[in-house]
């Protein structure tokens, strides 16, 4: 198959500020065989009348009102109405490189269905960016370059959102959009893993992922921490969780306790370990927190840790490593 039409599917809201630059990326892309679908998500300000305008100009913009409400079912409609082989996303208010589509497909294309193209990020703002996302930019390239974003999917979404690529039968395999969970990247990125679609290592910047105050991302109560929390839990009870060995958490922050409540809540039992003299035999929904010397009395542990201490991880990655721990089968970092 020799240039086969890609779908790139774009919702929006109020971004008006920056869709011009978004779509003006999408048409300067060297690979021409694309369509844009492109779904007003109910927006007040001009976005619809500036999207518009560019698809009077481009017959391959093509642009509907989403009859539902949210970015789910915006990008359900976007998907139905799509007529590509392979699927693309897109984020309003971002920006391709030049050669983001050309360099997807053509990964796509020689490792075949069944792949997930990804490619390199930037973060940019007029504002700069914060520690926070240049470290997660960071921590995300360096997974893309290898092709090993599954291995750290319980820590943050390891699939940037708008840069992915894969065959429509495949996203369709996965559930696509079908599924009304939050976050919907982060879940698609667990059914992709879910599906075993394996990820093309990539060594090249693709995308240009804008960030300012009021992004979605920043304000919407569905990207809160706790629904990241609920998410792993969910998944990991459905894809990891071996019931023949002990559970234990390890740390007793906020991230800990919400995790603890949910393990109660679905009647699953677990130990709970953290190294905070303060909390060490206080009693929190019931279960008695251990010090970490607990753990030598704890047969076949599976351990889910909360610790987001930088120091404090490494000294438990090396505790595990030499007590012959595997990654993803005996011990999962949840931050």
């Amino acid at each position: 198959m020799k240039n086969p039409l890609v779908s790139v599917l774009v919702p929006f809201k109020n971004t008006a500020l920056f869709l011009p630059d978004c779509l003006q990326s999408i048409i300067n892309q060297t690979y021409t065989n694309w369509e844009l679908i492109i779904v007003d998500d109910g927006s007040t300000d001009s976005s619809f009348s500036i999207v518009k305008q560019f698809a009077d100009s481009d017959s391959r913009i093509k642009l509907y009102k989403n009859n539902g409400s949210g970015i789910i079912e915006a990008l359900q409609l976007a998907l139905i109405k799509s007529e590509g082989t392979l699927i693309t996303r897109m984020d309003s208010d971002d920006m391709m490189t030049p050669d983001k589509i050309e360099i997807l497909s053509t990964n796509l294309l020689k490792y075949g269905k069944h792949h997930l193209a990804v490619g390199q990020v930037n973060y940019f703002s007029k504002n700069g960016i914060g520690d926070g996302y240049k470290s997660y930019e960071i921590w995300l390239n360096k997974l893309t370059l290898t092709g090993s974003n599954y291995d750290e999917i319980y820590k943050e979404c390891v699939i940037p959102s708008p840069c992915w690529m894969t065959y429509k039968e495949d996203l369709l395999a996965c559930g696509a959009f079908d599924l009304d969970r939050y976050p919907e990247d982060y879940d698609l990125a667990f059914r992709f893993y879910k599906h075993q679609l394996k990820c093309i290592p990539c060594d090249r910047n693709l995308h240009h992922w804008r960030d300012y105050a009021v992004r979605t991302s920043r304000t919407h109560e569905h990207y809160a921490e706790n629904h990241f929390i609920e998410l792993k839990l969910h998944y990991f009870l459905e894809l990891n969780y071996i019931k023949d060995k002990s559970l234990t958490i390890w740390g007793a922050g906020n991230k800990g306790k919400v995790l603890a409540k949910g393990l109660i809540e679905k009647g699953i039992p677990f130990h709970w370990i953290c190294n905070n003299p303060n909390k060490i035999g206080r009693d929190i929904y019931g279960q008695v927190l251990k010090p970490f010397e607990f753990l030598k009395e704890i047969e076949h542990p599976q351990s889910i840790i909360t610790v987001a201490n930088t120091n404090s991880q490494a000294y438990i990655k090396s505790y595990l490593k030499n007590q012959k721990m595997k990654p993803m089968t005996d011990y999962f970092f949840f931050c």
